[in-house]
């Protein structure tokens, strides 16, 4: 078994202020789930932070996207960290943090093979810029690092596409709207929204992932999971909420079969906001269920 590093990206660059003057609370998830003991179930044999830039609400006039240097400046420290990781034959359990997280994560993975990921998240996160009413990263950041959009973030040293297009698999979407989801349906990455993933059944769709990474010899492949995928009855804590989503029990189902897999890289867990779970009872109630599912089935 890998030795689990725990490593926290505390970066809320990808995200528009909730208010004027107020940043995102995401950058203080790490710490909330310290204090709501996920590291202490998690035993990872190192801890690792890494704090990004400081925060701005302003538009870069080049790209239209929030904090755009400061992303591009975390991104390459974020990299540097990830692929040492990796080298050294460790599984980073990364802690964010808002989407854009895996901006770093993703130029590593490339710089180290051709890997798969696997986008589990409430959205697609596949949208144009032209699209975005805010400029935050974190609602493109999948389009971004298979290589669509300025090169300013997609092409930082000359690695795009740092995931290939056909090797995106995101799934999870309730945003159901046609000029939201044909960015990610006239693409070549597979989608598979919550509907047609509850059609296909969950232990059907992930193994047909798992069958795909095989086939195609992929060195290995990333788990991206953004809390906004659960049901906003259990998890009301996030930026953008809406209505459904996954159950606990298919949650766990679904990370339990991707935790067993000996093709699993590493991940990550984004979006929670401590500011919005303010006596920590749906943080309790995720730090139980994502640990025992990881620890019952990690790497078994």
């Amino acid at each position: 078994m890998k030795e689990i590093t725990i490593v926290e990206f505390t970066s809320n660059l990808g995200l528009k202020e909730p208010q004027t003057g107020k940043e995102p609370g995401v950058n203080r998830l790490p710490d909330w789930l310290w204090k709501h003991n996920l590291h202490k179930a998690i035993t990872p044999k190192n801890i690792v932070r890494l704090d990004p830039p400081r925060y701005s609400n302003i538009k870069d006039s080049q790209t239209t996207i929030l904090n755009a240097d400061s992303l591009v400046t975390y991104a390459r420290e974020q990299a540097y960290l990830i692929n040492n990781l990796i080298s050294a034959n460790k599984f980073p359990f990364v802690l964010g943090g808002d989407c854009s997280i895996l901006l770093g994560t993703a130029m590593a993975l490339k710089q180290k093979g051709n890997y798969g990921l696997f986008y589990l998240d409430g959205h697609t996160d596949f949208m144009d810029v032209s699209l975005s009413e805010t400029g935050g990263t974190g609602g493109m950041i999948a389009s971004i690092v298979t290589g669509n959009g300025h090169e300013k973030l997609t092409n930082i040293l000359n690695l795009s596409p740092y995931i290939k297009e056909e090797n995106l698999w995101c799934v999870g979407n309730r945003e159901y709207d046609d000029e939201y989801e044909n960015e990610i349906r006239k693409s070549s990455a597979v989608y598979l929204s919550l509907k047609e993933l509850r059609k296909q059944g969950i232990k059907n769709s992930v193994q047909s992932f798992l069958l795909e990474v095989e086939s195609k010899k992929l060195d290995g492949f990333w788990l991206h999971i953004d809390v906004d995928v659960l049901n906003d009855s259990v998890m009301p804590c996030v930026d953008s909420r809406t209505p459904d989503g996954l159950t606990y029990d298919e949650f766990n189902e679904l990370t339990s079969y991707l935790f067993q897999s000996q093709k699993l890289s590493g991940l990550e867990i984004a979006i929670l906001d401590p500011d919005l779970d303010e006596t920590g009872e749906y943080t309790k109630e995720f730090v139980a269920n994502i640990t025992s599912t990881f620890n019952q089935n990690f790497n078994n």
